[in-house]
């Protein structure tokens, strides 16, 4: 296996993602390389890209595109590297979920990814170390050890996997160095990325019917526009159930959901009659129609108060109820044991309302949860205003380049729960250009705007002002 050659890959790479190289002021790396006889023999041979601040040898810092080789036809480790002198421009940029979140994706059970990318204390572990593939550069490993953020065991550079995995890597670094500056470049980036970050086509609906089949309660939860009490009604009518639906409020209680009371506004005299809830009308139904599949869908399930609005019921959502000795009164002269088999229920909730709390884990446990993300919708491409959308049906479009741009932001700088706030692909949809302008305008930007007033995603404020900046010609900051 050729060093010289996969040195020569790995800057064609670099160029095609943007990497300018011609300019001699403004440098885009400062390329190492330490290959020479004695340093192959186990004494720290490598090979790769530093920050193009850095010297040209001896200590440096910050993050590099770093490359152990061997001239023994032996495995290579591929890695996304820090310096020895640690950090001095990319601590920030470490702290970033992104970044891991992109490099765990081109490792794999022969790989390594740290769960801190500013952690320059913990050592790599012994599925790495101690690698047999890997035993002759195990003294050169030990000595980088606890400044390898995310490596990957490469057997053969040179065949089509191998260089795969080695322009998948240069790929990630051009992203943190934010090489790319127009389309050709980010086009080649997204395709030397693209096979380690596709994720299996997978039917929601014909999922969510087995997983209903299997649970029976269920909730769909998920940011705002991803689909979730559309996908609720899909199932339902794809089993062919017959169909309750009720949305929750803050004001929602017993009475409106199991029994109450209620004045009869007909009569002259001041009387009350019985009132049976949304859940209680399904129930009924769903008893006295045995063969007959039932689905009550309770929208925005997070709303209310669940104690006060579940009550005794709260004890009836066990999907596998081995002994009903219990009997919960659900109205007068109705009571029941257990929930019946054909009685299901799938509920809805929005991640991204930070006002509501927290649902019980005695709750949790009774149901199955089920994530909704948001996701590009597939149709006919075409071009409208110069702004390439899909087409999903005759009247509307889905605005996929701003989707991809909001979505790349969120990948890149929202923690794991602020990932829960992406606005969905219900946002970007619209029939016109001018239509799409008008939801960033008045619903997309307000909603980023109220994010970063509460403290969200501050680190993407930027990222978020020129691209509203760029599109509808508003500012966050003014």
């Amino acid at each position: 296996m050729s060093i010289e050659n996969i040195r020569l890959f790995i800057k064609e790479k670099a160029e095609q993602f943007g990497a300018k190289t011609d300019n001699e002021f403004n440098k885009p790396y400062v390329d190492r390389n330490n290959t020479g006889q004695e340093a192959l023999k186990d004494n720290g041979a490598y090979f790769g890209f530093i920050h193009p601040e850095e010297e040209a040898s001896g200590p440096f810092h910050d993050f590099s595109l770093t490359i152990f080789p061997n001239d023994q036809n032996k495995s290579w480790l591929v890695c996304l590297g820090i310096g020895s002198s640690g950090f001095k421009n990319d601590y920030e940029l470490a702290t970033y979920p992104g970044l891991r979140r992109l490099f765990s994706k081109l490792t794999d059970e022969r790989g390594f990814c740290k769960s801190d990318f500013s952690d320059i204390e913990t050592s790599l572990p012994k599925s790495i170390t101690g690698s047999l593939d890997l035993q002759h550069i195990k003294n050169t490993i030990k000595t980088y050890t606890k400044v390898l953020p995310t490596c990957q065991i490469v057997e053969d550079p040179e065949s089509i996997e191998g260089k795969q995995l080695i322009a998948a890597f240069v790929a990630g670094y051009a992203k943190l160095r934010d090489w790319p500056s127009n389309k050709e470049h980010r086009k080649a980036v997204s395709e030397a990325l693209g096979p380690f970050l596709e994720t299996e086509t997978i039917d929601e609906t014909e999922e969510l019917k087995n997983l209903l089949n299997e649970r029976k309660y269920i909730v769909l939860q998920g940011p705002p526009g991803t689909g979730k009490t559309r996908t609720a009604k899909s199932v339902a009518e794809k089993i062919g159930a017959k169909t309750f639906f009720t949305q929750f409020h803050a004001e929602t209680s017993f009475s409106d959901f199991i029994f109450g009371i209620r004045p009869d506004t007909e009569k002259e005299e001041l009387k009350y009659k019985e009132n049976l809830g949304s859940f209680s009308k399904a129930l009924k139904y769903a008893i006295d129609h045995n063969n007959e599949k039932v689905i009550l869908i309770i929208d925005e399930i997070n709303r209310a108060n669940l104690s006060n609005v579940l009550g005794p019921i709260f004890y009836l959502f066990e999907h596998k109820m081995d002994v009903s000795n219990v009997e919960i009164e659900i109205a007068p002269n109705f009571k029941v044991k257990r929930l019946p088999k054909n009685f299901s229920v799938i509920a809805t909730m929005n991640t991204a309302d930070r006002s509501l709390a927290v649902v019980d884990f005695a709750l949790r446990r009774r149901f199955a949860w089920y994530n909704k993300s948001p996701k590009i919708i597939d149709g006919r491409s075409r071009k409208l205003d110069n702004i390439t959308v899909n087409e999903i049906s005759e009247q509307e479009f889905f605005f996929k380049e701003d989707f991809a741009i909001m979505e790349e932001i969120f990948n890149w700088y929202a923690s794991s729960t602020e990932l829960n706030l992406q606005p969905g692909e219900g946002y970007f949809i619209a029939k016109s250009e001018e239509e799409m302008k008008n939801r960033i305008r008045y619903e997309i930007f307000p909603l980023i705007k109220e994010y970063l007033q509460e403290g969200v995603l501050r680190n993407a404020k930027e990222e978020f002002n020129n691209y509203f900046s760029n599109r509808i010609n508003l500012s966050l900051f003014e």
